[in-house]
């Protein structure tokens, strides 16, 4: 299994689904990230390459707020509304 942003990404899965399991990146995104990234959509998790997760995995990290960073921004965004 690839992880991705401490997600474990399935194998059996598309890239651009697969990446959907990430919290923040939807089928949009994902397949912007794969473009990005030089990987063709369709080919399935387990055949990437060691450099093609890598490309992945800096995109992600570097330009994409995803999982435990979005969530906490998402908690104070609220809790700012709800005191208003």
């Amino acid at each position: 299994m690839a992880r991705i942003a401490g997600v474990d990404i399935p194998d059996t899965k598309r890239g651009e689904i697969g990446l959907t399991y990430i919290f923040g990146i939807g089928i949009n995104r994902a397949r912007k990230i794969l473009l990005e990234a030089g990987v063709d959509a369709n080919i399935k998790v387990k055949d990437w390459s060691d450099e093609d997760q890598v490309k992945i995995r800096s995109i992600i990290t570097e330009t994409i707020k995803v999982e435990g960073v979005l969530k906490s921004e998402i908690q104070l965004s609220i809790k700012r509304l709800m005191d208003i």
